[in-house]
């Protein structure tokens, strides 16, 4: 077989070994360099001459013991993936997000979990009291101090109130770091968040306290988010005496979001666009903004959306993500704040088994969020709710013969029992919809619908056996290439999943995926049991990323003691004797 050519010597510091299991090990060790030579054997200690392919004689080569190089991949820490400016602005070792999952499912214990691991979790506030958002607040700030987290804040065209007191709640309560999510268009209180307390440092940088993700997934917005904030809005500021004139001068130099998420296949709010077009798409419109604007520090895209594998992950990092994010995966991990019947069912879902549904938030802008279908009957009744809502013009026009089925199914009282049960909700949460509904019947349809559509979810939060086929359970194909992913491992049952875990092991086959599709654009060949990467338990996983570098005897010691007690090296899928009997070469190249 034809062989890539030859790119240098490379010189011994170690004994190279051959055969698949030699590649496999190589691979992992992702912190040392990884030589593949000629003869079909493996190393990751010597050193390398590239300039010698052409000029160093065969004689010169051997007398030196120098073998060919075929292909080379450099070092790949778990830690060095993505951006540095993004870890750095956030305080992080490891540039990986946990996404806001609404109603709290992105719990306290998510994102604390994520924050005392070197990464960040954003609580899910979407959908809570300002009292519920708040207590997080206290909690959160208490467990973590300085350590990375961030909270939620949605767009909610149907309470603008609302959204404008959880914007005002963050800056009274000192949190700095928010993801803005769902976004049609910006809004006051997002600029308003975003240019808070900004000023000079004696340097003469600009300085702005908080800092804002903007999770999008369509060009239009995300190029208001990428733009600095409209003057109208900032007009608006300094009339309120929320900003100074000289303040706005300075936010009229910075982009609306330092960062913008590319939102891809993801579970709940999606457009469903593919990432592999998505995130190109988001890093050219930044360029092109960035251009235009010449931003101090131009603003960073990661990526969310079907990322749940190292390849996934691999994919994202390669196309020039800043960072990844992480959503329908964490819901099935035990830190979530949802029921052990929907994890479960999570466990369980396949790329399929998915679907678009009504969004309560958006109901009568049609909008649609991805939900599980396996199990529960929530998307069919949803979509039914909504034609029922486009078709008639208020409740009391509506036939006997729908009316039946939603009332005993759905309801389960009259329609008129559930606008006296949604009336006396928003007397607290907003009582000017209920002015508007005593006028406009058809918004009144629209709350009662929306009240089925917001509870779903909550009953599968909290479980409720006798409304199980009810269940609303946000959810994206990331799932199920998970649960592909980690089936016949620990990581297959629902309580074995934790989100550090489940990162961890992520970041540290991202690491063994990139590095083998270094060698693969070399034209040396990896064969894909040699990159395959099963899930270890979170202490072995932390020993593989950490291994090689530099540590002191003891933790050398512990380090090594943790890789025996959960036998580190028997986790990624080993050759038989057949295979490991074969070489680098076997695969494609000079038999051993």
């Amino acid at each position: 077989m034809n062989l890539p050519p030859q790119i240098g010597y490379w010189r011994p510091g170690g004994t190279p070994e051959r055969g698949l299991e030699a590649m496999s090990l190589a691979l992992r060790r992702v912190r040392k360099p990884l030589f593949a030579l000629r003869d079909g054997s493996i190393a990751t200690e010597g050193s390398v001459d590239f300039n010698a392919a052409t000029t160093a004689s065969s004689k010169e080569s051997k007398s030196g013991g120098a073998l060919p190089l075929l292909g080379f991949a450099p070092p790949c820490a778990p830690e060095l993936l993505g951006d540095e400016g993004f870890r750095s602005a956030y305080g992080l070792r490891y540039a990986y997000v946990a996404g806001e999952m609404a109603n709290g499912i992105a719990s306290a214990e998510i994102v604390e979990a994520m924050g005392n691991a070197g990464m960040i979790g954003f609580f899910g506030a979407a959908g809570l009291s300002l009292e519920r958002i708040e207590a997080a607040i206290d909690r959160i700030q208490r467990n973590l101090g300085d350590k990375s987290y961030g909270f939620n804040l949605i767009h909610s065209p149907s309470e603008p109130d609302l959204e404008t007191a959880v914007a005002e709640l963050y800056l009274r309560r000192g949190v700095t770091r928010v993801c803005a999510s769902a976004y049609l268009d910006l809004t006051l209180p997002v600029i308003r968040f975003r240019t808070a307390g900004i000023h000079r440092a004696a340097d003469g940088s600009i300085v702005t306290p908080n800092h804002l993700i903007a999770k999008v997934s369509r060009v239009e917005v995300a190029r208001h988010f990428l733009s600095p904030p409209p003057e109208r809005f900032l007009n608006m500021l300094i009339a309120a005496g929320h900003l100074t004139a000289e303040q706005a001068a300075l936010a009229a130099l910075i982009p609306v979001a330092e960062d913008i998420t590319a939102e891809a296949d993801s579970g709940g709010h999606t457009d469903n666009r593919p990432a592999v077009s998505l995130i190109p798409t988001m890093i050219a419109l930044r360029d092109e903004l960035q251009a235009r604007f010449q931003f101090t520090v131009a603003p960073r895209v990661g990526a969310a959306g079907g990322i749940s594998t190292p390849a996934s992950a691999a994919a994202a990092f390669a196309m020039g993500a800043a960072y990844i994010v992480t959503g329908s995966v964490n819901q099935a991990c035990v830190e979530a704040g949802i029921s052990a019947p929907v994890k479960q069912m999570l466990a369980e879902a396949g790329q399929a088994d998915i679907v678009m549904a009504p969004a309560a938030d958006m109901f009568e802008m049609g909008v649609k969020v991805q939900v599980l279908k396996r199990g529960t009957m929530f998307a069919v009744r949803g979509r039914k709710l909504y034609d029922i809502y486009l078709q008639y013009p208020s409740l009391e026009a509506i036939p006997a013969a729908v009316r039946q089925p939603l009332e005993r199914d759905l309801f389960r009282c009259t329609l008129e029992e559930a606008w006296t049960s949604t009336k006396a909700y928003f007397q607290t949460r907003d009582p000017r919809q209920i002015v508007r509904a005593e006028k406009d019947p058809k918004h009144m349809m629209a709350l009662v619908f929306r009240s089925y559509l917001g509870q779903t979810s909550r009953w599968a939060i909290a479980g409720d056996s006798s409304r199980k086929v009810d269940y609303q359970v946000w959810c994206g194909p990331a799932m199920g290439a998970f649960n592909e992913w980690t089936r016949g491992t620990f990581l297959e049952k629902a309580e074995a999943r934790d989100v550090v875990t489940v990162a961890l092991n992520i970041l540290y086959g991202t690491a063994i995926q990139l590095r083998a599709a270094s060698l693969q654009s070399q034209g040396v060949p990896v064969p894909s049991t040699a990159r395959a990467f099963a899930p270890m338990p979170r202490s072995a996983v932390q020993v593989a990323i950490d291994q090689d570098s530099i540590m002191s005897d003891s933790e050398e010691s512990e380090a090594a003691d943790i890789a025996d007690n959960e036998e580190l090296t028997s986790v990624a899928p080993r050759p038989s004797a057949e295979l490991r009997s074969s070489s680098l070469a076997a695969a494609g190249g000079v038999a051993p």
